[in-house]
């Protein structure tokens, strides 16, 4: 059974439409990947699963509910977990302060928050050293797993991912990826937007979007 699902959703930026009628499902235990050429839509598609973006026509439903009858504020930060392309975390916080942050703003309720945040950095390869370290004093690619730690920190049923790898050498990238699998594996929907063909491969499911021509 699905639970997210998009139902004939169309969306334009002023006149030019970047998706027209897209149905996708989604369930738990898998990994999806959406593919596309540059202006299909991918990033924009991630935006309105996210709730940061309304579509023009068509459904999202969540759980049997359509999320334009949720909060939204509560549908991203206890239901979704999105991990940005630029990570978007803040620089003069640790690692751990990071994923406390999140923890603070979902309302999560969890007794010692920086310790269940070092245990969150450890289960995606960060050892207490670095969870205690400044943001910019970590790599790339530590710093897409504190994203992906914060992103889990309110226990997410889905986690949506734009251009998780982009940045990443390809032993990184498969250490990234080897996360998702597990995080699929332990129930998490998981849905990504890549222009890798490597990450295409590893996922379950590939859905792609194609650009609309101009007439």
């Amino acid at each position: 059974m699905s639970i997210l699902s998009l139902k004939d959703i169309c969306f334009s930026y002023g006149k030019v439409k970047v998706l027209q009628n897209i149905s996708f499902e989604f369930e738990k235990g898998k990994i999806y990947c959406i593919v596309g050429k540059s202006g299909a839509g991918k990033t924009t598609l991630l935006s309105l699963l996210s709730g940061l973006t309304n579509a023009d026509s068509g459904e999202i439903i969540y759980n049997g509910k359509d999320i334009s009858k949720i909060d939204k504020y509560k549908y991203r930060s206890k239901y979704i977990g999105v991990i940005f392309q630029s990570y978007n975390l803040i620089t003069k916080f640790t690692a751990a302060e990071n994923v406390v942050l999140s923890m603070d703003v979902s309302g999560a309720k969890i007794k010692n928050k920086k310790q269940r945040a070092i245990e969150l950095l450890e289960s995606v390869g960060l050892d207490e050293d670095e969870a205690n370290r400044r943001i910019l004093k970590l790599s790339g690619g530590q710093q897409q797993r504190v994203a992906i730690a914060r992103a889990l920190s309110y226990n997410p049923d889905i986690i949506l991912a734009d251009e998780p790898t982009g940045n990443l050498d390809g032993e990184t990238q498969n250490e990234i990826m080897a996360i998702f699998r597990r995080l699929a594996d332990e129930g998490k929907c998981v849905i990504l937007v890549s222009h890798s063909p490597e990450v295409a491969k590893l996922c379950d499911i590939c859905y792609e979007l194609q650009k609309i021509s101009k007439k």
